[in-house]
């Protein structure tokens, strides 16, 4: 039986849900079009009216909760530590280097060829046995060391969470793709001396968006089903390979082992004047007191936040917040990949709570150990640049910008320069669209449990993000080939909102694309393909 205050509620909000229908009713099938958009504002606009009155007349019970007591972790210390597996292994490759500490020809021929072997890790159950043929004898026995210990999952990963955040990723896909180009990676560019290391790497302006689709590559073999815990699953070579590929960035911009280089490390000139990436890496120089070591543990295990306490911040942050349970599964299997990539437990967030405590103090911590010069701000608008770009409405292409500041913040907007100006009519169709979106979710929930008009916008985005940077067959992901099928079959499967009523998907589909999301994406690149 619905108590008195229930009633209420119902009884308010009940006929603001009929007109918000018969709203919703004008905007889909309105005629002719024109009345679609007078619906908006003649109808739109008095609803907007009535349900703030009605939410301010609601009375605020402030809710107190004791602060949590937590740990100080020592991020001065955790910038000085590494990763000793993956450093030995790329010291081993390398072998004997100059006076200078550049790498010789010989060792960098040996680390071109340990990055050619590393292309045959397929799958997880493989890793063990594997053996590189006609390979150079030092690099293959530092590679099956290097995968004999690093391919082992931790005795505390938990197969039943693991799923259970798979089986959630493959629910939530198109707004984990919203997410991680809007938050995720902005984030991601925060720390300074992270940024640092990213645009020593070749990660600014023309590179970006070859970023953005290194990180999905590395993302979807791990969320992907069985991705971490099957031996057929694909997650743990791919992670084995970046974590090599943090110790290979380590060794060329310290120009020797990381255990044992500290203070300045001056600019110079490669020993073998290697051109490309690598002489720039060796050439750039690092102050490893100021900064700590390159990809050290702060900025691993940072990073690692960016991937799943931002997500689920960031569902929080939309209206779409999940239950406990998800979280923390979420927040484990993130744990897990964790430990393959080589983050250190202490390091690891196990609640929203303990993340959010984290993630702030690392935050804190970054704003107070700066960089000259201060790269973020290239980084953040190049991000936006790219995104901007593949939106060919002119008045909405500054809506990644809106997105990617009300889903982070003002600070961190500000610290990575995308706190940029953005057009009247951007912010108001921002904003309006985001207050008649949650206002329309909290009406209909009544009668329509679970419904969210939020939740079909924010797929609408991500769907147009995987065509554009994930899916176009004109722009290589980066995956290896065995992974593409699993990858487009993954994405098929968002194709349809199982959670939304019929005629909310349908809307979906004329804002996106009628059937596959998959081949959609693949028919629409075609054009495009036969040009070049």
């Amino acid at each position: 039986v619905a108590s008195k205050s229930q009633r209420q509620r119902i009884a308010v909000l009940a006929p603001l849900g009929i007109y918000a229908a018969c709203m919703v009713f004008q905007m889909y099938l309105g005629h002719p079009n024109e009345t679609r958009v007078v619906a908006f504002f003649a109808m739109g606009i008095p609803l907007l009216v009535a349900l703030a009155a009605w939410w301010s007349w609601q009375p605020k019970v402030p809710t107190q909760q004791p602060p949590t007591p937590w740990p100080v972790w020592p991020l001065d210390t955790m910038t000085l530590l590494a990763d000793p597996l993956a450093d030995q292994a790329v010291a081993a490759i390398v072998g004997q280097q100059a006076v200078d500490g550049a790498l010789t020809r010989s060792g960098l021929a040996r680390l071109d060829q340990a990055s050619q072997c590393m292309q045959q890790w397929r799958y997880n159950g493989e890793l063990s046995a594997w053996a590189p043929a006609d390979a150079d004898p030092s690099v293959s026995a530092a590679l099956r060391d290097y995968l004999a210990q690093g391919s082992a999952l931790p005795a505390w990963a938990d197969a039943a969470k693991v799923a259970r955040a798979e089986a959630l990723f493959m629910v939530e896909g198109p707004l984990s793709c919203t997410l991680l180009f809007c938050a995720s990676l902005p984030q991601c560019y925060v720390l300074p001396w992270l940024a640092k290391v990213l645009q020593i790497s070749g990660q600014l302006d023309a590179h970006t968006e070859s970023r953005m689709r290194k990180t999905a590559a590395m993302v979807f073999p791990v969320m992907m089903r069985g991705g971490l815990m099957d031996p057929k699953g694909s997650g743990v070579a791919q992670v084995l390979k970046v974590r090599m590929v943090h110790a290979t960035i380590r060794h060329l911009i310290l120009r020797g082992d990381p255990a044992m280089v500290r203070g300045t490390v001056p600019p110079g000139a490669a020993a073998d004047r290697q051109t490309g990436m690598q002489q720039a890496m060796m050439n750039h120089g690092w102050d490893v007191t100021a900064g700590g070591l390159p990809c050290n543990q702060v900025d691993l295990a940072y990073t690692l936040l960016t991937f799943s306490y931002i997500f689920l911040k960031g569902m929080r942050t939309m209206g779409l917040g999940l239950p406990r349970e998800d979280e923390e599964a979420y927040l484990h299997t993130w744990n897990v990949m964790g430990h393959v990539l080589g983050v250190r437990p202490e390091l690891m967030a196990h609640t929203m709570d303990e993340a959010t405590a984290l993630f702030e103090n690392m935050q804190a911590w970054g704003r107070t150990h700066l960089v000259s010069p201060d790269v973020r701000p290239a980084l953040g608008r190049a991000l936006m640049g790219v995104m901007a770009r593949s939106i060919r409405v002119p008045f909405v292409r500054r809506i990644p910008v809106q997105m990617t500041q009300w889903l982070i913040g003002s600070q961190a907007s500000y610290d990575i320069g995308v706190d940029l100006h953005v057009p009247l009519l951007t912010r108001l169709l921002f904003g309006a669209g985001r207050f008649a979106a949650a206002c329309i979710d909290s009406t209909v929930r009544l009668v329509i449990p679970g419904f969210s008009l939020s939740r079909m916008l924010c797929r609408v985005i991500g769907y147009h993000m995987l065509s554009q940077f994930l899916l176009d067959q004109t722009r290589a992901i980066g995956l290896p080939d065995h992974l593409l099928d699993p990858l487009r079959s993954t994405v098929a499967g968002w194709s349809e909102d199982a959670r939304a009523p019929r005629w909310l998907n349908a809307l979906e589909d004329r804002l996106t694309t009628r059937g596959s999301w998959t081949s959609a994406a693949v028919a629409a690149s075609q054009p495009a393909r036969a040009t070049f």
